[in-house]
């Protein structure tokens, strides 16, 4: 039997929560309260497998009662149950040392299976969190642009043609010649070319070049 206490300072929230929780044979709900403090309070005379607390609540919200039961029942099993779906909140309540962060909006079925997986030492994150997470992660990496794209549109028309140049070794002169241009404009595209592509020499520029796919 698991023996669970809610926390959540509303009470339809505690009632609806509780009744679910009620129809679960391997459950049993212990106690409620309105906010940490009232735990605190209660715990020493009721014993608790499980505390199912909300994050935002007056008086001693979720945080700092997650805080207080980490260093007074290290034994207790800590999973958060809120309305709030910003990472910043499911960190803090995670690094607090809750094992379990669920929305109010999580089905009967998820919430004992996550009661389940904390009692057995796992972490939990309910699906709608973590497919969100997914979502930003996939969004995050469509938009990031490979090194090697940013160094190509870094890179003039004109530099383009001197750094081929370059790696078929011709020497300033030569490559001025070729292009049409005096030494020093093709000096200045060179240094350009080591800045942009943070190359510290030519050899260092080359191999990059090749890595990059800038170059033949």
């Amino acid at each position: 039997m698991i023996r669970i206490f809610l926390v959540d300072d509303h009470p339809i929230v505690r009632d609806g929560i509780r009744s679910l929780l009620e129809r679960e044979a391997a459950v049993q709900v212990v106690g409620t309260a309105g906010n940490g403090q009232e735990l605190l309070d209660q715990l020493p005379d009721t014993p608790t497998d499980l505390v199912l607390i909300d994050v935002n609540m007056p008086v001693m919200d979720g945080y700092e009662t997650t805080l207080r039961l980490r260093e007074e029942y290290p034994e207790v099993r800590i999973l958060a149950l809120s309305m709030l779906i910003e990472e910043l909140y499911i960190g803090r309540m995670l690094d607090a040392g809750a094992s379990g962060y669920l929305l109010k909006s999580t089905g009967k079925d998820e919430i004992i299976h996550a009661i389940r997986m904390v009692m057995d030492g796992k972490l939990f994150l309910c699906s709608e969190i973590g497919l969100g997470m997914l979502r930003k992660v996939l969004d995050w990496n469509a938009n990031v642009t490979p090194a090697s794209a940013v160094r190509s549109q870094l890179l003039s028309k004109r530099e383009m043609e001197v750094l081929q140049l370059i790696a078929e070794g011709l020497t300033n002169a030569e490559i001025a010649d070729q292009l049409f241009t005096s030494k020093r404009t093709v000096e200045t595209h060179r240094q350009n070319i080591l800045e942009k592509t943070q190359a510290k020499n030519t050899a260092a520029l080359v191999k990059i070049a090749l890595a990059d796919g800038l170059i033949k």
